[in-house]
């Protein structure tokens, strides 16, 4: 574990994308730390370096320079088989486009990090019908993606998210494609799952609504952090 307690570490990353000739800085040296059970949003406008910044503490990238730690594990000494394993087993993903498997059911999909950590049958349902039941689709566990509305699509992906107990959520404009009440619904349940299983959120956003509910707001503009600050949520 780390040091200080911190279980998200960021030191001075920067990340840059080669584009034939041209380069673009998504990060610029930034530095940030996140604590166990925080309930954070990283905020800023389109092109800030929000999305890249959870890309890379979610271990779906790697940085230019710099280093990021993940429960003390430095995430660039890592190779791809165990930054794989990592992603698997500690990290819970929120994609805006929800990424569900259109063939499987919500339970399949649900069910999916389980299966592939080799949980044993009636384990693996017991927490696939519980954690369907914590976001509100019990009684939908057989219904495929086309056959749920945009909020429930989501609620299948929090579910996926968070089924295995995850020690960081990581959700990347979760609240983007949904109406108002659908998006006060979500983020009741990250709430509540936050408070009743201690897991972490951090949210790549520019949603008000996700930002009047986090209780810290970092803001990134041109790749660096301009402010952080606890929320009034807090």
């Amino acid at each position: 574990m780390a040091m200080n307690g911190a279980i998200l570490e960021v030191e001075n990353v920067t990340k840059v994308y080669r584009q034939g000739a041209l380069s673009v800085k998504a990060l610029r040296g930034l530095s940030l730390e996140i604590e166990a059970g925080e309930f954070t949003a990283v905020c800023g406008p389109s092109g800030s370096g929000k999305t890249t910044l959870l890309n890379l503490i979610g271990a779906l990238d790697r940085p230019t320079s710099g280093t990021i730690r993940m429960e003390g594990r430095d995430l660039g000494a890592m190779g791809q088989r165990a930054r794989s394993h990592l992603r698997r087993d500690r990290i819970g993903f929120v994609f805006q486009a929800y990424n569900l498997m259109p063939v499987l059911t919500a339970y399949e999909n649900a069910e999916m990090v389980l299966s592939l950590q080799g949980v044993g049958d009636d384990e693996r349902r017991d927490q696939v019908l519980r954690v369907l039941g914590d976001v509100g689709l019990e009684g939908l566990e057989d219904r495929r993606p086309d056959e749920l509305s945009g909020g429930q699509q989501q609620r299948v992906a929090i579910a996926r998210a968070i089924v295995s107990n995850p020690a960081v959520v990581l959700a990347d404009e979760p609240t983007a494609n949904l109406d108002s009440e659908n998006a006060t619904r979500l983020l009741d349940i990250m709430e509540q799952l936050n408070r009743e299983r201690g897991a972490t959120f951090v949210f790549s956003t520019h949603d008000p609504r996700v930002m009047e509910r986090a209780r810290r707001l970092v803001r990134v503009v041109d790749g660096q952090v301009e402010r952080d600050e606890d929320s009034a949520a807090s």
